[in-house]
């Protein structure tokens, strides 16, 4: 469960890409070994959130600060250093190179033996193990975003940020993926999270922020939002 000092802060954070406004005195925090969930309708502003979490997008006004150290104005392959690292819905895959290639892409700035990362990861998704010297471009998507989240595991990530994980996947495949964000939490790791799959965000998240318009309206633990999804869509997406 979560400590009381915020591994991650976010104050009054304003951003834009170009003329067009698209965060606005954002706040919120993630506190080591808890799975914070970001929601919202398309176009809330979740992505743009974690993309310049990740310095992909320019900060205009506020902060972030991992572990007290402000990074906003930091290049991308810095925060990813510091321990920052994201699934993006595009997952940005290799497909002509297999399966283990990618992974072993996601550990390039190390220098140690990877095969107790690698362990770790194929015990996660066993399917991946099977297919380990089979080129990414013929798995199926859910197999393909299983890639995408072991390969950030392999990077030993201090926060893994992850952009709609069941995003367009199978239900089996949107099963699974609930199956792995609950054992990583299980296990201690440190998630944002936006889904668009308000029941299970829900089901695995210990606090929730929701956004509109580039601002966060509400939030609080699960239980403080409610844990009916279609009231919350009702109330927060329409």
């Amino acid at each position: 469960m979560a400590t009381t000092e915020p591994l991650l802060a976010i104050s009054d954070l304003a951003a834009r890409y170009g003329k067009v406004s698209t965060l606005r005195e954002v706040s919120m925090e993630v506190c080591e070994g808890e799975v914070v969930a970001l929601l919202g309708a398309n176009g809330a502003g979740k992505t743009t959130l974690l993309n310049t979490i990740s310095g992909f997008v320019r900060v205009q006004a506020g902060s972030i600060n991992m572990l007290g150290e402000r990074i906003n104005g930091l290049l991308p392959h810095r925060i990813f250093r510091k321990g920052i690292v994201q699934v993006s819905q595009a997952r940005n895959l290799f497909g002509d190179m297999s399966v283990l290639d990618n992974l072993e892409l996601g550990a390039a700035v190390r220098n140690d033996d990877l095969r107790d990362d690698l362990a770790k990861v194929f015990a996660y998704f066993p399917r991946l193990n099977e297919r380990r010297e089979q080129r990414v471009k013929t798995l199926s998507g859910g197999e393909q975003q299983m890639v995408a989240i072991g390969r950030a595991l392999m990077g030993r990530p201090k926060i893994l940020m992850l952009d709609e994980p069941s995003g367009g996947l199978a239900p089996r495949f949107v099963q699974e993926i609930r199956r792995i964000v609950g054992r990583l939490k299980e296990q201690g790791s440190t998630m944002l999270l936006v889904e668009q799959n308000i029941a299970l965000a829900l089901a695995v998240a210990d606090r929730v922020y929701i956004m509109r318009g580039g601002q966060i309206v509400q939030s609080g633990t699960t239980s403080e939002i409610g844990s009916d999804p279609k009231q919350l869509a009702k109330t927060y997406y329409l």
